[in-house]
């Protein structure tokens, strides 16, 4: 085993579900403060809208990138649906409670 193989097992998944409490949902603002705050974490992330999401939805459980603010759009994430953030990296736990309050704040 090299240090490259030791590297690939410390990396994580963090998941975290919450239902999303921001009055506007994740769009116009909130999408793109969203999407700034996952962007200046190493860490890949995603979100989904679970397939219990109050409204239509094209692709429940489709994942989409925490960086793109068109891509979190396309989710139509409203106030009261429940997602799913998802982060792969060292700084996955950071992230994802960053984005957590963001979307669901206290």
């Amino acid at each position: 085993m090299n240090m490259y193989d030791l590297k690939e097992q410390d990396i994580s998944t963090v998941e975290r579900r919450l239902v999303v409490t921001e009055k506007a949902g994740l769009h116009a603002r909130p999408a793109a403060l969203f999407a700034q705050t996952a962007a200046r974490y190493e860490a890949e992330v995603t979100v989904a809208r679970t397939a219990a999401a109050a409204g239509p939805t094209p692709d429940p459980g489709r994942e989409v990138s925490a960086r793109s603010v068109l891509s979190l759009m396309t989710l139509n994430i409203r106030c009261g649906d429940e997602i799913i953030i998802r982060a792969r990296g060292a700084d996955g736990p950071d992230v994802v409670d960053a984005l957590a309050a963001i979307a669901a704040p206290a």
